[in-house]
Formats: C-alpha cells, structure tokens, sequence
C-alpha cells in the first residue's frame, strides 16, 4: 500500500498507508480481494471484450498474491498465465492461492524487477499490469517492451485504483476519510496519470477506457478487519498531519471499547478501478 524502496510492483500500496513489512502487505492484498473482488469479474469480461483473439497466454506483471492472476486464469480456462512479481512472499502466497483453486498447473510463477527489464515471458496476447505500472521507474521503456512482447493483435490491461477503499457511509465519516485521503495525497508520491497518451507513445492503440465503481453493501465480516487496516495506517503515518479532532475520531473508530467502534458499525465498502484497453497493432 505505500510504497517500498526496492520497488515489489505488486498490488495496491502507492495511495494507501504505510503498512511495513510485505507480509502485511500482502494481508493486506488478501483482504482486499476478499471484500472487493468481485468486481473482478467484470473487469475481466470487459477486457475479453477488447480483446482481438481469445489469449492462449497472458502475463499479470505485479501480481502480487494473485487476484487479479486468478481471475484471469478463470476467465480464460485454455490459456497459460504468467505471473510476475519481485516479491517471494508475493508468489508464495500466490502459488498457495493457485493450488488451492486447482489452478497450479496453468499459473507460472516468474520472479523480476520490472525496474530491470521485461523478464522472458514468451509471445503473449494480453498483458495485464494492475496498480503496478505506476510503480516503475520508466514506464515509457516498459511499455515499449511489453508491446515488443505482444503478440500482433494482442491487448495491454492497464488497471489502477483511485486510492483506498472507503468505509464509512455518514456524512461526518465521509468527510473523515476524505481528509485522510487527501493528506496521504499531498505527502505520498504523484497519483497515477493518464495512460493513454503514454500507451499511444508506445505504439498501442487505445481500444477503450472505462471506470469501475465498486460498492460492497452490506459489507463482508471481513471489511471490519480491512478497515482496521486502512483507517489505522492513517493514523500511524498521519501523526502530526491531521487535526488533533481527526486523529481522536479516528483512534475512537480503532479502539474496540468505543462505541464508535469499527466492529460496531454498519459499514458500506466503496472504491474505483480505471481500466485501459490497448492494442498491439
């Protein structure tokens, strides 16, 4: 969720608090797979759409523990697909999840820095790169060698997340955690642009771009643990940048014997995707 230094290009960390160690992260990932993946399932249908051909290949370039690489071997049950990630705790996890869903045999797990290079993924028809691209040092060579890895006719998803999930549906909790968010803005890095015209300078034809609003009504039992997590990397990393009023609301929504509780609260989940569908021509 906040970036690490060595760059792992997995998942969601560029918005959200920061969260230590990838073990954690990693929790993290899972947790927002388990509230918010459904929406998976339309995403994927979406880029199928786009897509020229049905992929005999696809590669998720930082795929952390696998969400988005599972999805895809659901949606496409005859295709191979190639996970990268730099992180072992990522494709340890990853490779659990596969086996777990009797999908082992059609996952290949490739360990890389996509700061480095492309690693040798073979020819592939779509290439998948969830809240990960935004992560790399120079995009624009990364772009170039994903389109060199494309198949003619093959399709790049590009997919990022507007920022953390929100949780609270009362105005006064609304307002909260727009404050939050906005101080993570303004002391975290540059929020992901507009790839389009990056795609475009690549080589690829931008296909379509379309939003995906999530909202998780009632929310699972585990978004209370998902918001713990969120609203409590706040208040770690926004000590000292957040009112004194905000800081106290949020350690009552932490704290278990509050009656502002978390865990005592009806929560409604809420988040966007953006998603880019790109052509090798």
């Amino acid at each position: 969720m906040q970036g690490h230094s060595h760059h792992s290009h997995h998942g969601h960390h560029h918005h959200g608090p920061h969260l230590g160690d990838e073990s954690r992260l990693a929790d993290l990932l899972d947790l927002d797979a388990d509230v918010l993946g459904t929406y998976l399932d339309e995403l994927t249908a979406w880029i199928a759409e786009q897509a020229v051909r049905t992929p005999r290949t696809v590669a998720d370039l930082g795929a952390g523990t696998g969400t988005g690489t599972l999805a895809l071997a659901r949606r496409f049950p005859d295709a191979e697909i190639v996970a990268v990630d730099q992180s072992p705790v990522m494709l340890d996890r990853l490779r659990s999840a596969a086996l777990g869903q009797g999908l082992g045999e059609r996952v290949r797990l490739v360990r890389a820095d996509l700061d480095e290079a492309l690693p040798p993924i073979g020819a592939a028809d779509l290439v998948w790169a969830a809240a990960s691209l935004h992560h790399v040092k120079d995009p624009a060579r990364l772009l170039g060698e994903i389109h060199a890895a494309l198949d003619p006719g093959g399709t790049l998803a590009v997919v990022e997340m507007d920022g953390m999930p929100r949780f609270l549906p009362d105005e006064a909790g609304a307002a909260l955690e727009a404050r939050c968010r906005a101080a993570v803005a303004a002391t975290g890095p540059d929020p992901y642009p507009d790839w389009g015209p990056f795609l475009e300078e690549a080589g690829f034809e931008v296909a379509a771009r379309r939003d995906f609003p999530i909202e998780v009504s009632p929310a699972p039992p585990n978004a209370v643990r998902y918001a713990q997590a969120v609203l409590g990397g706040y208040r770690s990393r926004l000590d000292g940048e957040l009112a004194a009023a905000d800081l106290a609301a949020l350690d009552r929504l932490l704290s278990a014997d509050s009656p502002e509780s978390l865990g005592r609260r009806d929560l409604v989940v809420r988040g966007t995707r953006t998603a880019w569908a790109a052509r090798r021509p």
